[in-house]
């Protein structure tokens, strides 16, 4: 497929009537950033001119080395549907360079293409397919936020009992006007919760489109005076907010994970990849689930993963191998939350799977019983690990991990482990309601 040139985003910006381009991009905790240009500017931003200050950026530099260039990706284009038509606002996502014309290493698109080019090297074209869960909440009177959902729906139901339809309708759409297909969309198990599946796409197109659907779905849901979130576990007692995470490897135009004669029908590289998927898990988790919020999600009870494990036969583990073979034959990871970055997570996931195709890490053997059934027992003999139960052991097991760390970079690294250990430390002296209703009158 022809790449978009320049030269084609100016002619589109012409004849979609284009008055304001914004051009985004993403810090290191996962939250899009962008400066407004009028579209007489395009010209002088797909030129590579356009520089910011990134000093107040989290995690992307210091004051005294703040310039900083945006440079669009021209295959990014989109106009906003919800705009009008005339004096029509798009956007396109950039690359971060510095002032010297190098790619900056704080920026997490960079880092996703540095694995990206690693498996090319290695012959293989990286596909993802995302499903991003998130919940629609009523605002207040005063237009804040808050926990209630907007339905008493459940799994798949239909309207007039899922109440979100229309929003969630309007998000499709505007997200198919942008360029996007989506597979399918449906109400989750929890009331309010709602899941949009992404068809799958190559890695870096895939975390553009997560980076966006995000405050797609926000401004879209805030024209139905609602409020969308895709923090993970928003209500005690309901089931949280996932993003599992399809991934595939392809060679020649073949998906290199099947094997007709394999177990399961599974390749040598697909094994190998499992093994160095689990192998690395543990720091992983603090990349794909990276807030306090997040081990509020992995619990048992509730249907997210907890116990380091594969299966092609069950929904308990960490790993699950679909029943789809040939073409469509892939892994699922299922403890990625859609509050994670997508560029990052993607990276650590992708760049763990391909350490353990070269290192041929296999993985333990396949298990088919339901893990949260067993007891501590059962499951050390199965040799099955358990993920880590809070940001701060994530962390810890983050900042062991060289692998981990060799493909973050120390730029990121080493700004991510800061602000997520701050994060930990600022959680641990708060006084919640628990607390106050289970020791005031006691103690």
């Amino acid at each position: 497929m022809a790449k978009r040139t320049a030269e084609d985003v100016l002619r589109l910006a012409k004849e979609n009537n284009v008055a304001f381009v914004r051009l985004q991009f993403t810090d290191i905790l996962g939250i899009v950033k962008n400066v407004a240009i009028p579209v007489r500017q395009l010209e002088k931003a797909l030129n590579n001119e356009m520089m910011f200050d990134g000093s107040s950026i989290e995690g992307f530099t210091r004051i005294e080395e703040s310039d900083m260039n945006l440079r669009p990706d021209p295959d990014t284009w989109a106009t906003f549907p919800w705009r009008p038509e005339y004096e029509a606002t798009a956007r396109l996502i950039c690359d971060v360079y510095n002032c010297h014309g190098e790619p900056f290493e704080g920026d997490p698109r960079y880092v996703l293409r540095r694995v990206i080019n690693q498996a090319a090297d290695m012959g293989y074209e990286v596909n993802v397919g995302p499903e991003c869960e998130f919940f629609l909440f009523h605002l207040s009177d005063t237009g804040e936020p808050t926990t209630r959902t907007h339905d008493k729906a459940g799994y798949f139901d239909l309207g007039p009992i899922d109440k979100g339809e229309d929003a969630r309708r309007d998000i499709v759409l505007a997200l198919e006007e942008m360029g996007f297909e989506i597979e399918a969309s449906h109400h989750e198990v929890a009331a309010g919760q709602h899941e949009i599946d992404l068809k799958y796409s190559d890695a870096l197109t895939t975390a553009d489109r997560v980076a966006t659907l995000k405050f797609v779905t926000k401004t879209v849901a805030s024209l139905h005076n609602l409020h969308a979130t895709f923090m993970p576990k928003p209500i005690f007692g309901a089931c949280g907010s996932g993003m599992h995470t399809h991934i595939s490897l392809f060679k020649d135009g073949k998906n290199v994970f099947y094997d007709p004669d394999g177990q399961y029908q599974l390749s040598d590289i697909a094994r190998y990849f499992i093994g160095g998927v689990l192998l690395h898990c543990p720091a992983i988790t603090a990349i794909t689930n990276p807030l306090v919020n997040s081990y509020k999600r992995l619990v048992p009870g509730y249907e997210a993963p907890v116990y380091i494990a594969w299966s092609a036969q069950n929904r308990s583990s960490l790993i699950r191998v679909p029943a789809s073979r040939k073409q469509g034959t892939r892994i699922e990871l299922r403890s990625p939350d859609p509050s994670c970055n997508p560029y990052l997570a993607l990276a650590v996931i992708i760049g763990a799977g391909l350490r353990g195709i070269r290192d041929e890490i296999e993985p333990p053997a396949s298990v088919d019983k339901n893990i949260y059934d067993m007891s501590s027992r059962e499951r050390k003999a199965y040799g099955i690990r358990r993920l880590p139960a809070t940001l701060e052991e994530a962390v810890d097991e983050l900042a062991k991990d060289e692998l981990i760390a060799e493909i973050l970079g120390s730029h990121v690294l080493s700004h991510f482990i800061k602000a997520k250990r701050i994060e930990s430390e600022v959680y641990r002296m708060q006084v919640t309601d628990w607390e106050v209703k289970q020791y005031l009158w006691m103690f």
